[in-house]
């Protein structure tokens, strides 16, 4: 399926994950192509019947620039729900251990890493939806070798991502744990210094 981007809502109400048909058709048309069925469960909101249709088989990736967070998530596909957003239920915030902080800056965490906070205000309001690729030289890059970088804060986070993509993209130009500073390669240079008269003027 091919990567979309998806507004997801955080209800720590609803029992389970679901979608509505309408708002997937806006952002997915294929989605009858990739739909499991489901039987035998009823579901309701506010005393109202809905009708599922069947169960979405999906990755949701919350972006973030010291690395992404994937979630293989089922989501149920309701006929008659009329949010224009993926409900996030109570099943995948349990199971990922989201933890919604009220604080004076908003912010949520995911699983066990409390200082990776994913801030409201600061996030798009769209994520990747479908995607399932890992690229884990650059999440090294960025876990291991930028975890001390300080990246200007008023980015906002595309360009941060972009910045992060460049520094990714030319990466073999910077030194690494394995490769003194000054090795690159394709740019050595051969320094000699004279220790006989006349002394080079920098010793003097």
């Amino acid at each position: 399926m091919n990567d979309i981007e998806a507004k997801v809502n955080f209800d720590s109400g609803a029992f389970c994950t679901f979608v509505g048909r309408d708002y997937l058709q806006a952002i997915l048309p294929g989605w009858k192509n990739h739909l499991s069925t489901i039987e035998g469960v009823q579901f309701s909101s506010c005393s109202n019947n809905m009708y599922p249709l069947g169960i979405l088989d999906t990755n949701l990736v919350f972006p973030h620039l010291e690395g992404s967070v994937i979630m293989n998530t089922e989501i149920v596909v309701m006929d008659n729900s009329t949010s224009q957003h993926i409900i996030l239920g109570n099943d995948y915030l349990n199971i990922y251990g989201i933890d919604i902080n009220n604080h004076k800056h908003r912010y949520f965490t995911i699983g066990q890493n409390k200082r990776q906070k994913f801030a409201f205000s600061n996030m798009p309001n769209q994520i990747s939806i479908g995607s399932s690729r890992k690229d884990t030289y650059k999440e090294e890059l960025v876990t291991n070798q930028l975890n001390e970088a300080q990246i200007n804060p008023s980015l906002s986070l595309n360009m941060r991502h972009e910045h992060i993509d460049v520094l990714y993209t030319y990466s073999n130009a910077f030194a690494s744990d394995n490769e003194p500073l000054g090795a690159i390669r394709g740019h050595e240079v051969n320094i000699t210094l004279n220790i006989d008269r006349p002394y080079p003027p920098v010793l003097k």
